[in-house]
């Protein structure tokens, strides 16, 4: 490849041949002779003009085509001298314009070509077709492990035959056997580039201990997915190469037993676990020294924790503040919601997971469910385990409220209180706006507190907030805030979530709120309050409590980006491939690549 090749390349975003294949045509033209006339399309004929019309707006044709042995009229509006000049009586050309059956068959503002005989594709960059020809070839194209069927139909489409093209203007865009070949080449490259990611490493140690008295030793009985992801990790755990594995479930799926029975199997070599917030981490630090063998010492480091000897620890909890923090050497880090730190702590995360020769073993646990294709095109970059069942039945009232049902929200509300219930009411602002239509946190809380006794008031910028909480939830009766509670603080008495202007919120961070009440088991209420007509999305949203259809129904309507990399955008990853109605596609290729 030439210099000048290598900064097409750049300049058109390309990074290999794949993805060259992938810059297809908007659109073609046909300049070979057909035997019969294909309506409201651009065509080639071979044809002798027979008369001519001529007025000041238009010049009026009877043409001959030879190639459909039959008359047919031509017109061009505002015609010019060079019209005037050369389309007369006994001329014979190659003419190229639209058909349209109009009164008869009529050729629209046909042009005379001088170079005819192939079907040409047309870029939007011009300059790209030159590339395509020197290197979206059949040899370059199954060097990548492509299946010939594959290869001759991406062919097609660069380089088009009769049959192709007919098929492309029937449809007005590429179908059957074409798409299906773009679909899978689409996701095909983009399993490769993931695959490119994967990165192995030694394990520092192997780690054998076994998990089964400590799930003997809980007070409940785990479900079969936690048991089921307990062993795959188990089985990382054994090998010499460092484990890089997700674990996703569904809100309240117990994520924490499975990363307290990964500290059982990890010691007595240290393990990490990094949390995104204060009172998750002193939740979790909780479960810890509650659930685990007491041989097994766990500590707790936040931004406001002693600087202290760490290494006199097996198990450490903490919030960003560890990745500041001379930490002892460990065998096993953990994280809990990614996404939720910010580039730079992700990239201090990465230098702890990789900071010699030899790596410990990766865990994340995510609370944000992502469709299986998503999950399955992901497992290409990283491990993945599900956990679908929850240990016990979510029963909860999902129901959009609208001003004229405040009366019905506050009895509501009040009812719950006299039950030992408790309430979050989630605002949009902190502060006053002019432009939204709903009440800030600043605006409605006078209303709670004059109306209600135990009402904590916390959002994000709030110093205080840890305390708020934790003070909320041994004595308060309602909670104002924002969406800083998505993230999954233990509050069992909470029955009650209102959601005030929902539609400002994507379904993810929705289904992370409700998640915050039936904790228990206990009967629980999510109210949209809304001042618009619902969604169809909104509408969804209450009809089931599955995170994982939700996912999906997320996906469909805003394609999600990368969830596993952290990069939770919002934006169409694919031109071709559909996540979500091509799982068979997805299932081919995983088959193929094996």
């Amino acid at each position: 490849m030439t210099q000048k090749e290598k900064e097409q390349f750049k300049e058109f975003g390309l990074s290999s041949i794949l993805d060259l294949a992938l810059v297809t045509p908007s659109s073609y033209e046909d300049l070979t002779l057909k035997q019969a006339p294909i309506l409201d399309t651009n065509q080639l004929i071979d044809a002798t003009i027979k008369s001519v019309t001529k007025t000041p707006k238009y010049l009026k044709l009877r043409l001959f085509s030879h190639n459909f042995n039959k008359e047919l009229n031509a017109i061009i509006f505002n015609p010019r001298y060079f019209h005037q000049k050369n389309f007369t009586i006994g001329s014979r050309y190659y003419l190229y314009g639209r058909l349209e059956q109009n009164f008869g068959l009529q050729m629209v503002q046909p042009k005379i070509l001088n170079e005819v005989g192939e079907i040409t594709p047309k870029y939007k960059k011009r300059s790209i077709r030159a590339l395509i020809k020197k290197y979206v070839t059949k040899e370059n194209l199954l060097s990548f492990g492509l299946k010939e069927e594959v290869v001759d139909a991406i062919l097609k489409v660069h380089f088009p035959d009769n049959k192709f093209y007919l098929s492309f203007i029937k449809n007005n865009s590429f179908s059957g056997q074409y798409l299906k070949a773009l679909k899978y080449l689409e996701i095909f490259n983009h399993i490769l580039k993931l695959s490119k990611l994967k990165t192995s490493y030694p394990a520092k140690h192997k780690l054998t201990s076994s998990p089964e008295s400590f799930i003997a030793s809980l007070p409940f009985e785990l479900t079969n997915d936690q048991k089921r992801v307990i062993e795959e990790i188990r089985r990382d755990f054994a090998s010499d190469v460092a484990t890089k594995r997700v674990v996703m479930g569904d809100v309240g799926c117990g994520k924490t037993m499975v990363i307290l029975a990964s500290v059982v199997m990890c010691y007595p070599h240290r393990s990490i676990l990094l949390v995104p917030t204060t009172v998750l981490a002193k939740q979790l630090f909780s479960e810890a020294k509650k659930f685990l063998p007491k041989e097994i010492k766990v500590g707790f480091v936040s931004n406001k924790s002693k600087d202290e000897d760490l290494s006199k620890y097996d198990f450490i909890v903490g919030t960003h503040a560890l990745l500041y923090r001379d930490l002892p050497d460990a065998s096993l880090v953990m994280i809990d919601e990614q996404h939720r730190f910010g580039t730079k702590q992700r990239e201090l995360i990465s230098r702890l997971v990789r900071e010699d020769e030899k790596s410990p073993h990766f865990l994340q646990f995510s609370a944000t469910p992502i469709p299986r294709t998503m999950a399955m095109i992901q497992s290409s970059y990283v491990d993945i385990s599900v956990i679908k069942e929850l240990p016990y039945k979510k029963d909860i009232d999902t129901k959009i409220l609208y001003p004229k049902d405040f009366g019905f929200l506050v009895e509501h509300i009040k009812n719950e209180i006299k039950n030992n219930r408790q309430t979050i009411i989630v605002y949009p602002l902190v502060e006053e706006s002019e432009v939204l239509e709903y009440q800030s946190i600043e605006e409605a809380r006078g209303y709670w507190e004059k109306n209600f006794e135990g009402v904590f008031v916390t959002y994000g910028k709030d110093k205080e907030k840890d305390e708020v909480l934790e003070e909320f939830a041994k004595s308060g009766n309602i909670l104002v805030a924002t969406t800083l509670i998505e993230v999954g603080i233990s509050l069992p008495k909470l029955s009650t979530i209102v959601i005030v202007a929902p539609e400002r919120l994507g379904l993810a961070t929705l289904h992370q709120l409700r998640g915050r009440v039936s904790r228990n088991g206990l009967k629980g209420y999510c109210y949209l309050f809304t001042k618009r007509e619902p969604t169809k999305r909104l509408k969804e949203f209450c009809k089931t409590l599955d995170g994982f259809k939700i996912a999906e129904l997320d996906l469909k309507l805003r394609q999600s980006g990368d969830l596993l990399k952290g990069d939770r955008q919002s934006g169409k990853e694919f031109n071709f491939f559909d996540p979500i109605e091509d799982e068979e596609i997805l299932e081919e290729v995983k088959g193929d690549w094996r």
